[in-house]
């Protein structure tokens, strides 16, 4: 048996035991934990499951949020969900999040409890993007959305309470994907750069050509047959195709200078382990400040599954502790106007 072969076989025995014990408990159907041909069924699970959990976390009374409406240029309203501190004074630092779920399950309530939990130990607002979803509004729908609520939220930041020279973008999974192709979108318009992205285990590449996209097909969590429903949902006849925008597949970016400094996390045993390392070095050798982690032994979005177990506990203190830096070193501007970040 070949070395690749043989990789491919133990993927399940390489999987760290707390997240191989979660992995047990998970609701798997032939497709696995998500079965993107019964896409209206699995939206309504996800939402379901969703649900369930916030109603088991006892509510956070220090945190408020609201909604707010942003009209696109076809008339439909754009929801971005606001979390902010309410102890907090003065204006706050805000991350524009986006969501996980492969650009074609999910919304933006369902991070309400790890959100709240980020806003307090952070102390940022956090504006959560109710993007459009494919196949309904195909790539790059879901970044025009990134870059309208990218836009809303700078020219609003005084009445929101918002230190505009610190305003960052941030996502998991798909909605790393669109926070990645929203980054690119403002560098090429010329809008003021953001203060930093955090992507955690983002969707890049629909080619699906790594190692890791070959690697990781029978963990149940977004193997290579997922994502390339997923891709084919986004972008329909598109996917693969030799001419694509940096902002239907971020990987797609010949160009990669002048983005901002950069937070990547990934699973070792994740579908997208192989393209998120390669951006994460391309950015580097483009001359962005990058940090990255790579966690051993956990499958995609570990952290969410197995909320308890330690190697999510030291992913989200490192991006915990990320943000919280970020954030300190341009308060309330003083670097980030010598940057030309405003």
């Amino acid at each position: 048996m070949g070395t690749y072969e043989g990789k491919r076989k133990n993927a399940q025995e390489r999987i760290d035991p707390e997240l191989a014990e979660a992995l047990k408990a998970m609701p798997m159907t032939e497709a696995g934990v998500f079965d993107l041909d019964d896409l209206e069924g699995t939206r309504a699970g996800v939402r379901a499951i969703a649900e369930a959990i916030t109603a088991r976390i006892p509510d956070e009374p220090s945190v408020r949020v609201e909604e707010f409406g942003v009209p696109r240029p076809d008339g439909s309203i754009l929801s971005i969900r606001l979390l902010r501190p309410r102890q907090a004074t003065g204006p706050l630092p805000a991350l524009l999040w986006f969501h996980g779920g492969g650009q074609v399950l999910g919304y933006a309530a369902q991070d309400d409890p790890t959100l709240k939990r980020l806003v307090l130990e952070v102390g940022c607002i956090v504006a959560s993007v109710d993007y459009r979803l494919a196949p309904e509004a195909p790539a790059p729908s879901a970044a025009e959305d990134g870059l309208l609520a990218y836009r809303r939220l700078r020219s609003q930041a005084t009445a929101l309470g918002i230190d505009v020279a610190r305003v960052a973008l941030a996502g998991q999974s798909g909605g790393g994907g669109i926070a990645a192709a929203t980054a690119l979108m403002i560098r090429d318009g010329g809008e003021p750069t953001p203060l930093f992205q955090a992507l955690s285990y983002p969707m890049l590449d629909d080619r699906n050509t790594t190692a890791s996209s070959r690697e990781v097909t029978d963990i149940g969590i977004w193997d290579r047959a997922t994502n390339i429903l997923a891709w084919n949902l986004i972008l329909g006849d598109r996917a693969g195709a030799d001419e694509l925008t940096p902002y239907d597949a971020p990987a797609r970016a010949s160009d990669l200078t002048g983005l901002p400094p950069t937070f990547i996390a990934v699973a070792g045993l994740d579908v997208f382990r192989d393209e998120d390392l390669t951006y994460a070095m391309r950015l580097q050798a483009s001359g962005v400040a990058v940090e990255l982690h790579l966690y051993p032994g956990a499958y995609h979005a570990w952290d969410l599954f197995a909320p308890e177990a330690a190697v999510s506990e030291a992913y989200v203190n490192a991006w915990h502790g990320y943000l919280r830096r970020q954030f300190t070193a341009r308060r309330h501007g003083t670097e980030g106007s010598r940057s030309g970040s405003v």
